[in-house]
């Protein structure tokens, strides 16, 4: 009589690359089950090289999706992981868009290098208060360009409180089970926008722009812009709407549809409308 005796195999682990296509498919947490959404947590800080222990990340309900965004922590850790120096490239007050913003430029051990901006709305602010939102649009800057450059495709803490519709999620909720999720409609875009997901429009206005070509050789305008809300965004313009870039100019106020680039933080332009040049 053998003595092995069989077990049933009991609190498996929930394959990687299952969770990973769930998320990549829905985009939202919440349709995964609270012990998928740690091993997802888990591999998130994993691949960044994080300490889960020290919660890097929280989660937000965003578009009516559960996602995460990165906390101060996370930041800190990956600019002394990966020896990311930041250097503060410029600094310029928008007195008719009411708006203050920082560029910050990353640069990695290797050689890498990275720039976002981060801007803040001014109007009505004095003393302790304008004080205040002059250091945030620094400290936006330069968490968004250490994000960007360490591949994290997500929003940071300092930016949320400017989203409408963003809402933080304490980690009991979050490890509630999961919630339907009613999808909210797709975001107006103008009639000839192709289809596609994250599709966005807003009016901005261009704080700078530069000029490049992708590694197959396509030129493109890479635009700086600073919405109404503060928010600060960089977005591509290729192919029909190159040359309506080339001819715009900085404090230029513009209205676009954007699609997000893939899992990062970038955008590429699918329609333009209304451009009002300012002095």
């Amino acid at each position: 009589m053998s003595n092995v005796t069989n077990i049933a195999p009991t609190g498996e682990r929930p394959d990687p690359a299952e969770l990973l296509e769930k998320v990549v498919v829905t985009g939202d947490l919440s349709k995964l089950t609270p012990k998928e959404r740690l091993s997802y947590y888990k591999a998130v800080c994993e691949s960044v090289g994080l300490n889960p222990l020290t919660r890097p990340f929280d989660y937000i309900v965003l578009n009516g999706r559960l996602t995460l965004y990165a906390r101060k922590d996370a930041t800190d850790q990956l600019r002394r992981i990966h020896g990311i120096s930041i250097t503060i490239t410029s600094r310029e007050l928008l007195k008719e868009a009411g708006l203050y913003v920082v560029t910050a430029r990353a640069r990695t051990k290797d050689g890498r290098e990275d720039e976002s901006i981060g801007a803040v709305s001014i109007v009505g602010l004095k003393g302790d208060a304008l004080a205040n939102a002059l250091m945030k649009a620094e400290t936006k800057a330069k968490r968004r360009v250490t994000l960007s450059i360490a591949g994290l495709g997500m929003l940071d803490e300092s930016e949320i409180e400017t989203i409408p519709d963003a809402r933080p999620v304490k980690a009991d909720e979050a490890e509630a089970p999961p919630v339907r999720v009613v999808e909210p409609g797709t975001p107006s875009v103008p009639s000839d926008a192709p289809d596609g997901g994250d599709a966005v429009e807003g009016t901005y206005t261009v704080v700078r722009k530069d000029e490049g070509t992708t590694a197959k050789g396509t030129p493109y305008v890479r635009l700086f812009l600073a919405g109404e809300d503060g928010e600060a965004i960089v977005a591509y313009a290729k192919e029909d709407f190159l040359a309506w870039a080339k001819e715009l100019t900085e404090k230029a106020r513009v209205r676009v549809g954007l699609k997000k680039i893939g899992s990062g933080s970038a955008y590429e332009i699918i329609a333009v409308g209304d451009t009002v040049a300012t002095a």
